[in-house]
């Protein structure tokens, strides 16, 4: 038996080019020999297609658009299609497995345990299915068991117990920095239990903040990994199954080299930032460069994802901005080799100062100020957004965004931020991992393409006089350990303390944290790399007076003590 693995990228809601996509891949696999190919979960509806579910048309068209599919194999000879869609039946939708030969249907298997954490909403719009038996196809028992189903140990065993042969599994698993180990070890794990192979075939591309790394494997039943594909790009791979004594065996196969922490992190950035882009129309991206590392990795990103000849990079200067900071940008972008153009803002600003000169007078000058220059930028490139149609990128990462050191309609302008789950002290090393390396399939330069000098001066954001990051903000690897014991791991004040940290500044970040959720419900997505990342994973209320009561048997305040809640405010932009 030769069973191709379709790791492929399917586009949410594109039903009609999903389809067309698994019809070539159908050609491509049948003149290698395959006699089955099997495609990731829910491919043609393209994964995760969240509240589109819900919606009776797109259930309708979902389930034409498999029998326009099986019609469309009826009279030409090729390999069987094992594909995910939404089914709808009996007054409830499934996500579902429909398995294709000769034109027609020959069975459905839907999904049994549906996830219902972090990223994952399925319990909102699909019905759980049964538990399924296996699908006889052409002298094979084959389990498909979807995803989900096989983080626990039921379906695989009620499988198994069914006569099930082999184990294939259709996946839509999104990446992030644990996630490759973690499905080894969980596929083992079944592998182990039921002593049956296992494929294991995973989609790849990016859908809006999440992205699929790919990286389909096959274990035999004695745990050995006959087949590695490799991550970040569509292939089509024919694994070999031979019948023996102690049943179905894979034969050797590939065995790609995935990549591994800043590199597999770097590669989820680009291809999250080229899909956004390409799926959703746009030629080009527009970025302000201001000579600091934040924006300096981003156009990295974005040269690597779209090619530097799609990359609009603009000096925004103002009284304070350094001639370091012109100098780095300018040579950033020239190691790049994209198309770049100073604009000053200092009439803009001006400007608007004289038009709130009346209303400001006999008034320090404050935040308020800085941020206008902020704001003054981001007009600037949405205005370039709007008559060239370029997308605006935004470059804050996620030390800035957790205190909320962004200004809302300034920097925090933009459609994208590849950068947005990377804590500083992320950048800085992904920075120089960048700058040693170009990763499979980047369409920049190699080479030094960030300029030392960005790596290692005070990052600032230059909106006053000699102004650093450090001014009002702890160091950043002490900031990044406390936001990622607050953040990822929800650790309370006391164990943070344990750790070394000074109570004061750990109390200072977490009311950073809280103060600021306002701002991050309006920022641009981002890629998602972390456990748990901002937006889809986190939910936390704007609104929210809990704070952690940071010593072991303190109280909180009774409520007639409680403090005033302070309005949150802009808190100052950073480089």
């Amino acid at each position: 038996m030769k069973i191709a693995i379709a790791q492929l990228n399917p586009t949410v809601g594109d039903l009609e080019g999903n389809a067309a996509k698994a019809l070539k891949a159908r050609e491509d696999a049948g003149r290698m020999g395959a006699d089955l190919v099997v495609f990731p979960e829910l491919f043609l509806a393209g994964y995760p297609p969240e509240d589109l579910v819900l919606k009776p048309s797109f259930q309708r068209t979902s389930r034409e658009t498999v029998l326009k599919l099986a019609a469309a194999t009826s009279g030409e000879p090729g390999p069987a299609l094992l594909i995910g869609t939404v089914w709808p039946e009996d007054g409830k939708v499934y996500n579902a497995v429909a398995l294709i030969d000769a034109g027609e249907v020959c069975a459905l298997r839907y999904k049994v345990e549906l996830p219902n954490y972090g990223v994952f909403d399925e319990k909102r719009v699909f019905a759980s299915g049964p538990m399924p038996g296996p699908v006889s196809f052409r002298g094979m028992r084959i389990g498909v068991p979807i995803c989900e189903d096989i983080w626990i140990e039921d379906v695989v065993e009620c499988l198994s117990e069914c006569g099930a042969e082999i184990i294939i599994v259709p996946n839509g698993s999104p990446f992030d920095w644990t996630k490759p180990d973690l499905r080894l070890n969980m596929a083992v794990a079944r592998v182990t239990e039921n002593d049956l192979p296992l494929m294991y075939v995973n989609q790849v591309g990016g859908q809006d903040e999440l992205v699929f790394d790919g990286a389909s494997f096959v274990l035999n039943a004695d745990r050995h990994l006959a087949v590695q594909l490799p991550g970040w790009r569509e292939t089509i791979q024919v694994t070999e199954w031979e019948q023996g004594a102690n049943g179905w065996q894979c034969r050797q196969g590939e065995r790609a080299k995935l990549s591994e922490g800043d590199e597999a992190a770097y590669a989820a950035c680009v291809l999250g930032l080229r899909d956004y882009v390409d799926k959703n129309g746009f030629a080009s991206v527009v970025m302000g460069l201001s000579g600091g590392i934040d924006s300096a990795l981003v156009a990295a990103m974005a040269v690597d994802a779209l090619g530097p000849e799609r990359v609009h990079c603009v000096m925004l200067p103002y009284r304070y901005t350094s001639r370091e900071s012109l100098s780095d940008a300018a040579a950033c972008a020239e190691a790049l080799g994209v198309r770049y153009d100073i604009v000053e803002i200092e009439p803009v600003v001006a400007g608007f100062m004289s038009s709130l000169s009346g209303l400001f007078e006999g008034l320090e000058a404050d935040v308020t100020e800085e941020n206008i220059q902020s704001r003054a930028r981001g007009t600037i490139l949405m205005a370039l957004s709007n008559k060239f149609g370029p997308m605006v990128l935004t470059t804050g990462n996620k030390s800035e965004m957790s205190v909320g050191y962004a200004t809302l309609y300034g920097d925090m302008n933009g459609g994208y931020n590849p950068v947005k789950d990377l804590y500083k002290t992320e950048v800085y090393r992904i920075a120089r991992w960048r700058n040693a390396h170009v990763i499979a399939g980047g369409r920049g330069p190699s080479g030094i393409v960030i300029p030392s000098n960005i790596l290692t001066k005070a990052p600032s954001a230059e909106l006053r006089e000699n102004q650093t990051d450090q001014d009002s903000l702890p160091p950043y690897d002490v900031l990044d350990d406390i936001l990622a014991c607050l953040v990822e791991r929800e650790m309370p004040v006391s164990e943070i303390v344990t750790r070394g940290h000074d109570i004061a500044t750990i109390k200072m970040v977490e009311r950073l944290l809280y103060i600021s959720e306002y701002k991050r419900r309006q920022s641009a997505p981002g890629v998602k790399i972390s456990a748990r990342n901002f937006g889809r994973d986190r939910r936390y209320p704007i609104t929210n007076r809990y704070r952690d009561a940071h010593l072991p048997g303190a109280l909180p305040a009774l409520i007639g003590d409680a403090p005033k809640m302070v309005a949150p405010r802009e808190e100052g932009e950073p480089g």
